[in-house]
């Protein structure tokens, strides 16, 4: 075989290196991706808001029980959507391109479980992702991976917020049970509750297992009914039923703790939005 000259060898050899030199920026995967830059502040007072979310394919969406709807939040005006997908088979969200989260160090979404229930009364779990959204009605960049490993460059909408007075109100949780961060207001302060509380949720209502912080409350009254307090664990226990959670709910609480009984009002507020699905155990399920 014919030798190459050196000369010609050496000028073949930094020519291809020009070339891949050029290249190696945007294809040199192993490279660490540099810190992200803060999401971009969205021009829209904070709070919580029903939003569209679009994107350019059919196969990336929300879950058809949200009826192409989302919940978005502002927090000192950084937007973040709650999206709940169709189903577990997307393991991953990042926001930016494939390339970018596909290196070492790439801030990647990671889903939480969610339960939805469809028209026709199947019940999935499935997942949700927190999206930070750098901006309102226009396209921004949004990458996915599913279980085989293969990332997918998508583009993504958010689009007509509106703004929703009472953001638990907005929730709609499916049946199951739940750990539902709750505050305690009114008395004297002393009394206090545990957070989060077991919650059933059914059809027709909520079952609350609420736990004082001491034995010291033998009844409360919930929406008119009476209810005898257990002593779990030292401490005070009532399960009680209410139709609604998105509202502050009222009660009367009968403290033993002074020298003689007493009758103290309080408030509970729920905050639906933080609500936590727990997924059936083995020793729970029949």
């Amino acid at each position: 075989m014919k030798r190459m000259p050196r000369r010609l060898f050496l000028s073949c050899l930094l020519a291809n290196a020009l070339v891949l030199g050029c290249d190696s920026g945007g294809d040199d995967l192993s490279a660490p991706i540099p810190a992200s830059a803060p999401v971009p502040l969205v021009d829209l007072p904070d709070g919580t808001y029903t939003v569209d979310f679009t994107t350019d394919s059919p196969m990336f969406h929300v879950n058809e029980t949200r009826e192409g709807k989302s919940v978005m939040t502002v927090d000192s005006g950084r937007a973040t959507l709650h999206l709940v997908m169709p189903s577990k088979n997307v393991v991953n969200l990042f926001l930016g391109k494939a390339e970018d989260a596909r290196r070492p160090g790439a801030a990647l979404l990671f889903p939480s479980d969610e339960r939805v229930v469809y028209s026709d009364g199947v019940a999935e779990t499935v997942y949700a992702y927190e999206l930070p959204v750098p901006v309102i009605d226009a396209k921004f960049d949004v990458a996915l991976v599913g279980r085989k490993g293969n990332w997918y460059d998508h583009r993504a909408k958010v689009s007509n917020p509106v703004p929703v007075e009472n953001p638990a109100s907005s929730v709609k949780l499916t049946p199951g049970e739940y750990l539902i961060p709750v505050a305690l207001e009114g008395g004297s302060g002393r009394g206090g509750v545990e957070s989060p509380v077991k919650v059933v949720v059914g059809d027709d209502g909520f079952l609350v297992a609420l736990k004082w912080s001491s034995p010291n409350y033998d009844y409360m009254i919930v929406d008119g009914a009476r209810y005898e307090a257990s002593v779990v664990d030292g401490r005070s226990v009532f399960e009680f039923s209410v139709p609604d959670l998105s509202k502050p709910i009222p009660v009367v609480a009968d403290s033993v703790a002074m020298s003689r009984p007493h009758e103290i009002e309080y408030e509970l507020r729920f905050d639906l939005t933080a609500a936590r699905l727990q997924e059936p155990t083995a020793e729970t399920t029949p």
